[in-house]
């Protein structure tokens, strides 16, 4: 006993330094000479936990109030090592057994009062997490753990939820603290497949996941984690294969599928939609493109391949001004020669766009030919010269002769290549010299047509078969004559 005393007062000496190791070992030496006394086994305890290693302090807690169970101190450790380790409930039992003993002692009081508020903590978390309020159950674990800092329940919990919320780095922080400490623990190996799995590591994540079962085969979270990441994976690759091949309706039916696996799955899901976008643009649903990326851009901020593959669909559905919106992000994201080209061609297009639209006035292509313009503007000057509608109402009228002056205009324009190819550019005309506020319709049409001044195309009819207006209606392909009824060619030569 006196030896064991010696250990004991020395090991006190060391604690008091706060040396906690050399306390460790002499309380270990004051137990091994005299093991049946309850202050040797709750002085170590005490050391144990100022080392952070609450387990062990635990069992030299419990087995200091098995020797005795009037050890106040013993209880009150006891109970101090179930709280930090979680354990609330079996904590409080202990504050209550120290205050049947010492109704007064205001530290179990306090104490109890720490183990309900870990309680409550545990309640609202569990709530909120079947509500999916990832943020309140972190803000819950957090409270929480300043009572019980060496919880490992608690940690994977608020781990699992930063994971969920995509605060990844901070998880994988959690989740890698516990595996040094435990390097078999399920939970932290589930949560390190988890972070890996919502960053689109698919392949790394599936290891964490079955290594997880290997130590709990029977851990639900992991075993469905592990399923979706494969079945995930498998689709994503098969709607990759159908699109090399070119088979595009495959690839849209896989990736919508890829899409109901796991909502959760931030990362690979904006790919999947991004992916399902770039088939839609290859099928030429244009909107239905722009809807996927749109949602791609959504569920991820920074994915530049979906905002460019949108801004191509808003380009070739001439929605330019959101082209240029979504080309100025990406080149703000990233300053690159090619994100700065593509960038002036959608302002060089929402330019145009705001002019009038030759191509579209005479119903042809911009890649048209000299001979398709021709023949448009043949086309559509017969269907609004105002010979034609002389009949009609004023309103009517003034409106033919607006079209009529846009047509000559277009054709003025569409017909000489160097106006044209300034035209293409993005280039003001009217900077260069062209005011088409001075055009005149009738003189263009007079040149093309070979007519003499003061023309009059319905005054110089000669057909007795059918009206003007009917042979009109036959060059602009509204109505379909015989050729034999026309004799208007004795007239004018059309062959230009």
């Amino acid at each position: 006993m006196r030896e064991a005393e010696s250990f004991k007062e020395q090991g006190n000496a060391y604690y008091a330094k706060k040396d906690y190791n050399e306390a460790y070992n002499y309380y270990t030496k004051a137990i091994d000479t005299c093991p049946n006394n309850a202050s040797y086994y709750g002085n170590r305890a005490a050391t144990l936990m100022m080392l952070g290693r609450f387990r062990e302090a635990l069992g030299d807690a419990q087995q200091s109030v098995r020797l005795d169970d009037s050890f106040v101190r013993g209880h009150l450790r006891e109970g101090k090592c179930h709280l930090s380790l979680g354990n609330a409930m079996a904590a409080s039992r202990c504050f209550q057994r120290v205050l049947e003993l010492d109704h007064k002692n205001t530290q179990a009081q306090q104490e109890l009062k720490n183990a309900s508020t870990v309680l409550e903590y545990e309640k609202i978390a569990e709530v909120d997490f079947e509500k999916r309020d990832f943020r309140k159950v972190v803000f819950c674990m957090d409270r929480a753990l300043e009572f019980a800092p060496a919880c490992h329940r608690f940690k994977i919990l608020k781990a699992e939820c930063l994971a969920l919320l995509g605060r990844y780095p901070e998880a994988q922080s959690v989740a890698s603290d516990i595996l040094r400490m435990d390097s078999t623990n399920a939970d932290a190996l589930y949560v390190r497949g988890l972070c890996l799995y919502y960053e689109d590591c698919i392949e790394k994540a599936v290891q964490f996941f079955i290594q997880a079962l290997r130590m709990a085969p029977d851990h639900e979270k992991a075993c469905l984690a592990c399923r979706n990441a494969k079945a995930l994976k498998a689709k994503k690759e098969d709607g990759n294969k159908a699109f090399k091949e070119g088979n595009y309706k495959l690839a849209y039916e896989l990736y919508t599928e890829a899409l109901g696996i796991d909502p959760n799955n931030i990362k690979t899901n904006a790919k999947l939609y991004c992916n399902r976008g770039t088939v839609n643009s290859k099928l030429r649903k244009l909107e239905e493109a722009i809807d996927d990326c749109t949602n791609a851009v959504k569920l991820d901020e920074t994915y530049i391949k979906a905002y460019l593959r949108r801004a191509q669909c808003y380009m070739d559905t001439e929605q330019y001004e959101d082209a240029v919106r979504d080309y100025e992000k990406v080149y703000q994201t990233e300053k690159t020669k090619e994100h700065k080209q593509l960038l002036k061609n959608a302002q060089v297009e929402l330019k145009k766009s705001k002019r009038k639209d030759y191509y579209k006035i005479l119903g042809v292509d911009k890649n048209a030919s000299e001979d398709e313009i021709k023949k448009a503007y043949r086309k559509r000057a017969l269907m609004h010269h105002p010979d034609r509608h002389s009949g009609a109402s004023a309103e009517v009228q003034k409106e033919e002769e607006k079209k009529f002056k846009e047509v000559g205009e277009a054709f003025t324009i569409l017909s000489d290549p160097k106006k044209k190819a300034r035209y293409d550019s993005g280039q003001d005309l009217e900077e260069d010299g062209l005011n088409m506020g001075d055009f005149d319709a009738n003189n263009i049409f007079k040149a093309f047509f070979g007519g003499p001044g003061g023309f009059s195309f319905e005054g110089r009819w000669k057909c007795p078969s059918i009206s003007f207006e009917m042979y009109v209606n036959h060059l602009t392909g509204q109505l379909s004559l015989p050729e034999e009824m026309c004799c208007l060619r004795r007239v004018f030569d059309f062959s230009t």
